[in-house]
This record gives structure tokens, sequence and C-alpha cells, in this order.
């Protein structure tokens, strides 16, 4: 049985005056998805996920729970939750001073399970937000936005700034405490290396455009790397792969589908990962030289 779509965006683009933000993008999250949307500093990610909670107008049709974010923005933020790369918390509040405020501003959200999850954390209730560290102020939203009994959470850039021990203990927070097969996650970082055994599906965003969209199962099965000593580099370029680098011990190169049973013959095939596919979607033309 096919799991129903949380999102659906159709033809899909944002401006800012003349400048095309978002350009002509489609794409489906079902349920229970842990979604990765990757692209570099202006590629469009923050702006799509604005659209998303009805925060930026967009040309297209743009569905999240079978509502239209602009038109209905009140009736969908009951049922998502959303963490902006800018997110701040009041600093002179305790915290059990804005699970009361959570608890008045959002029909849907549980005081009970906010104490929860806060338990997991060093944070105390009586802590006001101006004494903890980032990583904990970070780890308060989180607790926050996932006592909310919501479908969706868009998270952009959530962990900026923190330290690898603070990163980790969110993202297990987030995948033990609220992914629970029905509700479905959408991600923007950075920091791709350490959520790509999280994630179920990946969203790549090129200068505005959509130049991947995959679960990670069809990935590995699309996508294939070959590693190979230097002796083989020029057979290796012959057949067109879509970027080659360095590995330890040799070179490599990334090949959409299988390569030729003759060029295969000439490597060891592994998995390319998800670092270096994103930088063979999103190379700039001269980076796909023959590694020296």
């Amino acid at each position: 049985m096919t799991a129903p779509n949380l999102i659906e965006a159709r033809d899909v683009s944002l401006r800012y005056g003349r400048k095309l933000a978002v350009d002509n993008v489609s794409f489906n999250v079902p349920s229970g998805r842990v979604v990765g949307l990757l692209g570099h500093n202006g590629a469009g990610k923050t702006s799509l996920m604005k659209a998303l909670v009805g925060l930026r107008p967009c040309e297209g049709e743009l569905r999240v729970l079978g509502l239209d974010p602009r038109r209905d923005r009140q009736q969908l933020l009951e049922s998502i939750c959303y963490i902006p790369d800018v997110a701040i918390l009041p600093r002179w509040a305790r915290v059990r001073q804005l699970i009361k405020l959570m608890s008045g501003l959002h029909p849907r959200f549980s005081a009970d399970r906010a104490r929860s999850l806060l338990r997991r954390t060093s944070v105390g209730l009586t802590d006001k937000v101006k004494a903890l560290s980032k990583g904990m102020v970070v780890q308060v939203h989180l607790a926050l936005m996932a006592a909310i009994d919501a479908r969706v959470m868009i998270l952009d850039e959530p962990t900026l700034g923190l330290d690898v021990l603070s990163r980790k203990a969110f993202y297990e927070m987030l995948i033990d405490e609220w992914c629970d097969g029905e509700r479905s996650v959408l991600i923007s970082t950075h920091q791709v290396e350490e959520i790509e055994a999280l994630l179920s599906d990946v969203m790549i965003l090129n200068e505005g455009k959509l130049a991947l969209s995959i679960s990670l199962e069809d990935m590995d099965r699309r996508f294939v790397a070959l590693s190979h000593d230097a002796a083989q580099a020029d057979a290796i370029a012959a057949a067109h792969p879509l970027l080659r680098y360095r590995v330890q011990g040799g070179a490599a190169a990334i090949f959409d589908g299988p390569p030729p049973e003759a060029v295969q013959a000439l490597g060891q095939r592994m998995r390319p990962s998800l670092v270096d596919l994103f930088v063979a979607l999103t190379r700039a033309p001269d980076m796909n030289r023959t590694p020296a």
C-alpha cells in the first residue's frame, strides 16, 4: 500500500523581485519519511521551506497536508512544526514559562510531553534561556516542537554552530522521540555526513533547480562508484562519469547507472557517499578533472 503524500509540490517557483530563488521544482514527501534537503548557500533551501509554512508566496501548486500554505496557514500551523535557521527563544524566560506559553498558544501542545522530552537533556525547568548554551537552547526548542501533535516537521539548519556532541544529541532525540513511521521530517543541513544514516530520502537543490529527488534505497541502485588506480584514469574518464575524485589509496569515479562491463572491470565497485554524489550533481564545470 502506497503511503499518502504529506507534501506535494508541482512546478513551484519563488522569486525575490527579478531573482528566481526556486525554479520550477516538483516533488512529493510521503508519510513516514526523513528527507534531507541539500544545497549550497543560495540554492533555494530556506526559500522553499518558508513557502512550505506559508511565509513566502510561490508560483505553481503547493500542498502540505492537503492545505494551501498561504491561504490555510492558521489551520496548517496546527499540524506542522517549524524550526528556522534563526530560531530564537526569549532570553529572559525560564524553561517552565516557555512550556506554559506554548500550552496557551498551540491547541495540540502537550506540556507533559515537553517535560518528558526535557528529561533527556541536562536542561532544568527553572533554567533561564540566557544561562543555557547554544546546544541546550536548540534542545529546548526541539522538545517544545516535538511536544506538538503534528504530522510534519520542517528543520532549517537546526544544528548550525553546535559542537558534534550537541548535534548528536539533537538528532537522537528527533529520531527516538518524534519519528514514528507516520510523521515526516524535512531537514536542511550542510552536515551531510552526520545525517546520511538517518535519512530515507534526499532532495538536492542546485541554483534553485531540483537536481535530484530520490530515496536512498533507489540512490544506491542507480548510482555506481568505481575505485581504480591511476593507470586506468584515462579509460575511466572516457566513459564520462559524473565525477572523478580522490579516495584513500587512489581515485574513484561516480556514474549515473552502471558503466559498460569493460569499464567496470577496470575498478572495484563501491557505494558512493551522499557527499560525493552531492558534489557530482552540483559541481562547477571545471571540478571534474583527472585527480593529479
